[in-house]
C-alpha cells in the first residue's frame, strides 16, 4: 500500500446508523451516555478541545476521564475533575488517531448547560467531537483531515446533519467554555468541507 492510499484509508471512515459506531475508529465505551430524548436526531455538531493536564498532550488520560477511571491522585490539576461524569462521541488524538467513547446515536455527555437558537440541553440533539489541543497551539493538520472525514461520514449515515451547524463549545456555552480556542482554525475546516460550514 503506497503511502498516499494509506493515508486516503485513514481518513475514509463508515459510519453506522444503526449501531452508532464509526470503522475503522478505536472502541473505548464510556459509561457517560444515555438514550437521546425520543424523537430526537442528531442536529448540531460541536466541536471540543481537550488536554490532560491542561497544556500536555499523549497519554492515557482523556480516555481515563471519559471512561471514569481518571485517578485523582496522578496530577493536581485532577483533583479538580475527579468525579466528574463527562464524554464526547469521539477524540481525535494529535497523531490523527480517532477514538469512540459513544455512539453516534445515543447521547454524551459532553456540552453541559449551552443553547443553541433557543435550544437549551444541547446534548439532546447534537455529536461531540473533542480534539486533543489547547486553545492556545495550533491542531495538526491530520486532526482537520480526519475531523472532516468524519464530518463527512457523519453527514452520509444521519440526513439530519447534512446541512446541520458546527460549532465550537463555546458557541453554545459562551458564559463558561472557551475551546477549541482561538487556535482552531475554521476556514481551514470550511475549506477540507468544500465550504460547507453552516
Amino acid at each position: 500500500m503506497t503511502a498516499r492510499a494509506e493515508h486516503r484509508f485513514l481518513t475514509d471512515f463508515l459510519t453506522d446508523s444503526a449501531t452508532g459506531l464509526v470503522v475503522p475508529a478505536r472502541q473505548c465505551p464510556s459509561p457517560n451516555q444515555d438514550a437521546r430524548p425520543p424523537g430526537c436526531a442528531p442536529e448540531l455538531i460541536v466541536i471540543h478541545g481537550i488536554s490532560l493536564p491542561p497544556g500536555e498532550f499523549g497519554g492515557p488520560h482523556i480516555e481515563d476521564f471519559f471512561s471514569n477511571r481518571l485517578a485523582a491522585d496522578t496530577h493536581p490539576y485532577f483533583a479538580q475533575i475527579a468525579g466528574m461524569e463527562v464524554s464526547a462521541h469521539a477524540l481525535i488524538r494529535r497523531d490523527g488517531a480517532l477514538v469512540q467513547f459513544v455512539p453516534f446515536g445515543r447521547r454524551a455527555w459532553h456540552a453541559g448547560a449551552s443553547s443553541w437558537c433557543g435550544r437549551e440541553r444541547c446534548n439532546d440533539f447534537s455529536v461531540g467531537i473533542e480534539l486533543e489541543g489547547a486553545d492556545d497551539v495550533a491542531y495538526a493538520e491530520c486532526q482537520y483531515e480526519v475531523l472532516a472525514a468524519l464530518i463527512r461520514s457523519l453527514r452520509r449515515a444521519y440526513p439530519s446533519l447534512a446541512g446541520a451547524d458546527i460549532l465550537g463549545h463555546a458557541d453554545i456555552a459562551p458564559a463558561r467554555k472557551t475551546d477549541p480556542g482561538e487556535a482552531f482554525d475554521w476556514r481551514r475546516l470550511d475549506a477540507l468541507l468544500g465550504g460547507d460550514i453552516s
